[in-house]
Protein backbone atom coordinates (compact mmCIF):
# COMPACT_ATOMS: atom_id res chain seq x y z
CA UNK A 1 0.00 0.00 0.00
CA UNK A 2 2.65 2.44 0.87
CA UNK A 3 4.04 1.77 -2.22
CA UNK A 4 1.30 2.27 -4.42
CA UNK A 5 0.66 5.90 -2.45
CA UNK A 6 4.39 6.90 -3.48
CA UNK A 7 3.33 5.94 -6.94
CA UNK A 8 0.24 7.85 -6.89
CA UNK A 9 2.22 10.93 -4.72
CA UNK A 10 4.58 10.85 -7.68
CA UNK A 11 1.92 10.96 -10.08
CA UNK A 12 0.39 13.38 -9.05
CA UNK A 13 3.63 15.63 -8.90
CA UNK A 14 4.21 14.45 -12.66
CA UNK A 15 0.64 15.71 -13.90
CA UNK A 16 1.14 18.89 -12.02
CA UNK A 17 4.35 19.68 -13.38
CA UNK A 18 3.06 18.79 -16.43
CA UNK A 19 0.42 21.50 -16.49
CA UNK A 20 2.48 24.13 -15.27
CA UNK A 21 5.28 23.73 -18.09
CA UNK A 22 2.24 23.12 -20.64
CA UNK A 23 0.70 26.26 -19.55
CA UNK A 24 3.51 28.27 -19.03
CA UNK A 25 4.65 27.60 -23.36
CA UNK A 26 1.18 28.23 -23.94
CA UNK A 27 1.41 31.18 -22.62
CA UNK A 28 5.13 32.13 -23.92
CA UNK A 29 3.86 31.41 -27.42
CA UNK A 30 0.94 33.44 -26.89
CA UNK A 31 2.69 36.86 -25.73
CA UNK A 32 5.18 36.15 -28.82
CA UNK A 33 2.46 35.94 -31.31
CA UNK A 34 0.51 38.55 -29.92
CA UNK A 35 4.17 40.54 -30.31
CA UNK A 36 4.57 39.60 -33.89
CA UNK A 37 0.88 40.19 -35.05
CA UNK A 38 1.30 44.01 -33.41
CA UNK A 39 4.50 44.82 -34.94
CA UNK A 40 2.89 43.42 -38.26
CA UNK A 41 -0.31 44.95 -38.11
CA UNK A 42 1.07 48.45 -36.75
CA UNK A 43 -1.16 48.12 -33.73
CA UNK A 44 -1.34 51.22 -31.77
CA UNK A 45 -3.39 49.97 -28.94
CA UNK A 46 -3.41 46.86 -27.51
CA UNK A 47 -3.81 43.02 -29.01
CA UNK A 48 -4.58 39.97 -26.76
CA UNK A 49 -4.15 36.01 -28.10
CA UNK A 50 -5.37 32.73 -26.39
CA UNK A 51 -4.48 29.51 -28.00
CA UNK A 52 -7.18 26.99 -27.08
CA UNK A 53 -6.60 23.12 -26.09
CA UNK A 54 -5.56 21.25 -24.44
CA UNK A 55 -2.60 19.54 -23.97
CA UNK A 56 -1.05 22.58 -25.97
CA UNK A 57 3.03 21.27 -25.97
CA UNK A 58 1.32 17.88 -28.63
CA UNK A 59 -0.48 20.43 -30.91
CA UNK A 60 3.36 22.28 -30.85
CA UNK A 61 5.65 19.44 -31.52
CA UNK A 62 3.27 19.13 -34.10
CA UNK A 63 3.58 22.44 -35.54
CA UNK A 64 -0.19 22.76 -35.53
CA UNK A 65 -2.49 24.65 -33.36
CA UNK A 66 -6.44 23.68 -33.24
CA UNK A 67 -7.79 27.10 -32.46
CA UNK A 68 -6.40 30.48 -32.13
CA UNK A 69 -8.76 33.28 -30.46
CA UNK A 70 -7.25 37.27 -31.43
CA UNK A 71 -8.48 40.68 -29.55
CA UNK A 72 -6.90 43.77 -31.56
CA UNK A 73 -7.91 47.35 -30.09
CA UNK A 74 -6.97 50.16 -32.01
CA UNK A 75 -5.59 48.91 -35.10
CA UNK A 76 -4.52 50.95 -38.18
CA UNK A 77 -5.66 49.08 -41.89
CA UNK A 78 -3.75 50.85 -44.30
CA UNK A 79 -5.04 50.33 -47.87
CA UNK A 80 -4.68 52.69 -51.15
CA UNK A 81 -2.08 54.75 -48.72
CA UNK A 82 -4.92 55.85 -46.17
CA UNK A 83 -5.42 54.76 -42.84
CA UNK A 84 -8.97 53.51 -41.44
CA UNK A 85 -9.01 52.92 -37.56
CA UNK A 86 -10.61 49.77 -36.22
CA UNK A 87 -11.60 50.17 -32.13
CA UNK A 88 -12.27 46.44 -32.05
CA UNK A 89 -11.10 43.46 -34.62
CA UNK A 90 -12.08 39.84 -33.12
CA UNK A 91 -11.02 36.94 -34.42
CA UNK A 92 -10.81 33.37 -34.58
CA UNK A 93 -8.60 30.99 -36.50
CA UNK A 94 -9.04 27.24 -37.11
CA UNK A 95 -6.12 24.76 -37.93
CA UNK A 96 -3.17 27.13 -37.43
CA UNK A 97 0.05 25.62 -39.10
CA UNK A 98 3.15 27.40 -37.01
CA UNK A 99 6.14 28.17 -39.26
CA UNK A 100 9.57 26.78 -37.78
CA UNK A 101 10.24 29.36 -34.98
CA UNK A 102 6.86 29.86 -33.91
CA UNK A 103 6.67 33.65 -34.03
CA UNK A 104 3.27 33.00 -36.49
CA UNK A 105 1.79 30.81 -39.10
CA UNK A 106 -1.33 30.05 -41.65
CA UNK A 107 -5.20 29.23 -40.51
CA UNK A 108 -6.68 26.74 -42.42
CA UNK A 109 -9.62 28.96 -41.91
CA UNK A 110 -10.63 32.54 -40.16
CA UNK A 111 -13.95 33.77 -39.03
CA UNK A 112 -14.07 37.07 -37.14
CA UNK A 113 -15.69 40.99 -36.42
CA UNK A 114 -14.55 44.40 -36.55
CA UNK A 115 -16.41 48.13 -35.58
CA UNK A 116 -15.19 51.74 -36.37
CA UNK A 117 -16.48 53.69 -34.44
CA UNK A 118 -18.30 56.89 -36.17
CA UNK A 119 -15.18 59.24 -34.76
CA UNK A 120 -13.10 57.16 -36.85
CA UNK A 121 -15.11 56.48 -39.77
CA UNK A 122 -15.54 60.52 -39.93
CA UNK A 123 -11.80 60.61 -40.23
CA UNK A 124 -11.71 58.03 -43.00
CA UNK A 125 -14.13 59.94 -44.97
CA UNK A 126 -11.12 62.76 -45.56
CA UNK A 127 -13.91 65.61 -46.75
CA UNK A 128 -14.18 66.89 -43.50
CA UNK A 129 -17.60 65.61 -42.74
CA UNK A 130 -19.12 64.53 -40.17
CA UNK A 131 -20.53 60.92 -39.55
CA UNK A 132 -23.05 59.54 -36.83
CA UNK A 133 -25.93 56.94 -36.58
CA UNK A 134 -28.72 57.20 -39.38
CA UNK A 135 -31.40 55.62 -36.58
CA UNK A 136 -31.71 52.06 -38.48
CA UNK A 137 -29.41 49.53 -39.48
CA UNK A 138 -26.87 49.96 -42.59
CA UNK A 139 -28.05 53.97 -42.28
CA UNK A 140 -25.37 56.93 -41.36
CA UNK A 141 -25.93 60.62 -40.94
CA UNK A 142 -23.66 63.01 -42.73
CA UNK A 143 -23.21 66.42 -41.83
CA UNK A 144 -20.73 68.33 -44.01
CA UNK A 145 -20.11 72.65 -45.02
CA UNK A 146 -20.71 73.47 -48.82
CA UNK A 147 -19.98 76.40 -50.36
CA UNK A 148 -22.75 77.52 -52.46
CA UNK A 149 -22.93 81.03 -54.40
CA UNK A 150 -20.45 82.49 -51.81
CA UNK A 151 -22.35 81.21 -49.00
CA UNK A 152 -21.44 78.39 -46.88
CA UNK A 153 -23.81 76.07 -45.99
CA UNK A 154 -24.39 73.08 -43.62
CA UNK A 155 -26.56 70.17 -44.79
CA UNK A 156 -27.04 66.60 -43.17
CA UNK A 157 -28.20 63.84 -44.91
CA UNK A 158 -28.78 59.82 -44.55
CA UNK A 159 -26.44 57.60 -46.15
CA UNK A 160 -26.63 54.14 -46.33
CA UNK A 161 -23.36 51.75 -45.75
CA UNK A 162 -22.87 49.34 -48.05
CA UNK A 163 -20.13 46.79 -49.33
CA UNK A 164 -19.32 46.49 -52.79
CA UNK A 165 -17.23 45.18 -55.10
CA UNK A 166 -14.16 46.59 -55.85
CA UNK A 167 -13.54 48.06 -59.41
CA UNK A 168 -9.88 48.13 -59.80
CA UNK A 169 -9.27 44.41 -61.19
CA UNK A 170 -7.66 43.49 -57.90
CA UNK A 171 -10.69 42.18 -56.81
CA UNK A 172 -12.11 42.99 -52.36
CA UNK A 173 -14.65 44.57 -51.22
CA UNK A 174 -15.07 48.59 -50.30
CA UNK A 175 -17.10 50.42 -47.87
CA UNK A 176 -19.15 52.65 -49.22
CA UNK A 177 -21.48 56.02 -48.27
CA UNK A 178 -23.95 57.16 -50.19
CA UNK A 179 -26.85 59.79 -49.55
CA UNK A 180 -30.16 58.73 -49.99
CA UNK A 181 -31.64 62.05 -50.81
CA UNK A 182 -29.99 65.45 -51.19
CA UNK A 183 -31.52 69.03 -50.21
CA UNK A 184 -31.74 70.76 -53.27
CA UNK A 185 -31.01 68.71 -55.47
CA UNK A 186 -33.19 69.84 -58.15
CA UNK A 187 -30.22 73.58 -58.21
CA UNK A 188 -27.69 72.52 -61.41
CA UNK A 189 -24.54 71.51 -59.49
CA UNK A 190 -25.74 71.78 -55.77
CA UNK A 191 -26.24 67.95 -55.74
CA UNK A 192 -22.58 67.38 -56.93
CA UNK A 193 -21.20 69.86 -54.56
CA UNK A 194 -23.13 68.22 -51.23
CA UNK A 195 -22.08 64.86 -52.82
CA UNK A 196 -18.37 65.71 -53.12
CA UNK A 197 -18.58 65.82 -48.83
CA UNK A 198 -20.69 63.39 -47.94
CA UNK A 199 -20.28 60.36 -50.28
CA UNK A 200 -16.74 58.46 -50.12
CA UNK A 201 -15.54 55.09 -50.59
CA UNK A 202 -12.78 52.87 -48.48
CA UNK A 203 -10.54 50.07 -49.31
CA UNK A 204 -10.42 48.06 -46.31
CA UNK A 205 -9.86 44.87 -47.42
CA UNK A 206 -6.25 45.03 -48.84
CA UNK A 207 -5.08 46.16 -45.51
CA UNK A 208 -6.78 42.94 -43.64
CA UNK A 209 -4.62 40.29 -42.67
CA UNK A 210 -3.48 38.17 -45.70
CA UNK A 211 -6.68 35.95 -47.01
CA UNK A 212 -9.17 37.69 -43.78
CA UNK A 213 -11.58 39.59 -46.25
CA UNK A 214 -14.91 41.68 -45.46
CA UNK A 215 -18.66 39.66 -45.98
CA UNK A 216 -21.15 41.87 -44.37
CA UNK A 217 -21.57 44.83 -42.47
CA UNK A 218 -24.10 46.87 -40.56
CA UNK A 219 -24.57 49.88 -38.25
CA UNK A 220 -25.85 51.10 -35.28
CA UNK A 221 -25.47 53.60 -32.23
CA UNK A 222 -21.90 52.39 -31.58
CA UNK A 223 -20.81 52.63 -35.18
CA UNK A 224 -19.98 50.47 -38.05
CA UNK A 225 -19.82 46.37 -37.60
CA UNK A 226 -18.37 44.36 -39.93
CA UNK A 227 -18.15 40.58 -40.40
CA UNK A 228 -14.94 39.01 -41.59
CA UNK A 229 -13.95 35.47 -42.96
CA UNK A 230 -11.53 33.57 -44.82
CA UNK A 231 -9.07 30.86 -45.45
CA UNK A 232 -5.02 30.34 -45.18
CA UNK A 233 -5.00 33.36 -43.58
CA UNK A 234 -1.78 34.66 -42.20
CA UNK A 235 -1.82 34.71 -38.46
CA UNK A 236 1.53 36.64 -38.37
CA UNK A 237 5.26 36.33 -39.35
CA UNK A 238 8.09 38.04 -39.58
Amino acid sequence: MRFLRVVVVIGVVLGALFVGVDRWASGYVENRLADRIQARQGLAGSSEVEIDGFPFLTQLMGHELDRVDLKLRGVEVAAEGRKTRLSELDASFRSVKLNGDYSGGTAARAEGTALITYADLTAASQTGATLSYGGAPGKVKVTAAVEVLGKTLTHSVVSTVTLEDAQDGKGGKIVRVRADEVPGAGVPGVEKLIRRKTDFDRNLDSGMPAGLHLSSLTSDEAGVHLTLGGSNVVVAGS
